[in-house]
């Protein structure tokens, strides 16, 4: 009996029921924004990015992996994380600026297009420690925690202000997803076995601290997801070339 495969066949089906349910609400999202329920609209996202979650998850553990899924997983993110988060962000600001703003909200859907394409492709060479790029659930949602966050935003900040920090951020997130800077997976399971209770303790504060006001430090915890990539690239990287420069020198 082959131990990679899973001990029922109807097991197959789970992980694709479950990105069915990710699709489905994706689709919900989008019927949100055309009625002008934004906030609906941006919980359809996290919702989806929830199953979207546990999909590869409940694949891996009931050995149910198969490249049929891996593909219809990418075509259901395109919807729920692409076209979702785009129509979502027109309709509710940047459509504001007449074609710019539907340039961007296009540009994001391209993007996030590009970057599933470019995911399939590599996932098999690529380090399971980091994504390269931003990856797309977490740049949908980072759009829509950014509609409750807006709720919060001082009374300075003009409808023509938001709408324009919107459109920049909408700009910078589709860019970043493009892009070569490297993001944490969070997948090293060796981290969480060497250090179970250290982890455990880490995403109970996390959990307990957004669950405090999610609305608010939702959008800053997917922003601060965000910064980290550059930060890796900007700071961490640079000083360990500088030092492997520096080495040579120290033995000579």
């Amino acid at each position: 009996m082959d131990k990679d495969k899973p001990k029922y066949k109807s097991l197959y089906i789970l992980p694709n029921l479950l990105t069915t349910a990710s699709l489905f609400v994706g689709f919900w999202g989008i019927l949100f924004s055309l009625e002008g329920k934004f906030e609906q609209a941006a919980l359809a996202i996290l919702i989806s990015c929830f199953f979207d979650g546990i999909d590869g998850k409940v694949a891996r553990l009931a050995k149910a992996s198969s490249d049929f899924g891996i593909q219809y997983d990418s075509l259901a993110d395109l919807i729920a994380f692409g076209v979702g988060p785009a129509v979502l962000v027109y309709l509710w600001q940047t459509h504001i600026f007449g074609r710019i703003g539907l340039v961007v909200s296009f540009l994001f859907l391209a993007c996030g297009a590009l970057r599933l394409a470019r995911f399939n492709i590599q996932t098999k060479s690529l380090s399971k420690k980091f994504f390269l790029g931003l990856p797309i659930p977490a740049a949908a949602c980072t759009l829509a925690t950014f509609v409750f966050f807006s709720s919060y935003l001082p009374a300075f900040i003009t409808p023509r202000w938001l709408a324009a920090l919107t459109l920049g951020l909408t700009f910078v997130l589709a860019l970043t997803m493009v892009s070569s800077i490297k993001y944490a997976s969070f997948k090293d399971i060796e981290m969480v076995k060497n250090h179970p209770f250290t982890s455990t303790v880490i995403v109970i504060f996390l959990f307990a601290l957004i669950a405090s006001e999610p609305k608010f430090l939702g959008f800053l915890f997917f922003l601060a997801y965000l910064i980290s990539g550059y930060a890796y690239s900007l700071f961490y990287l640079r000083l360990r070339k500088a030092n492997l420069r520096e080495f040579p020198q120290e033995l000579s």
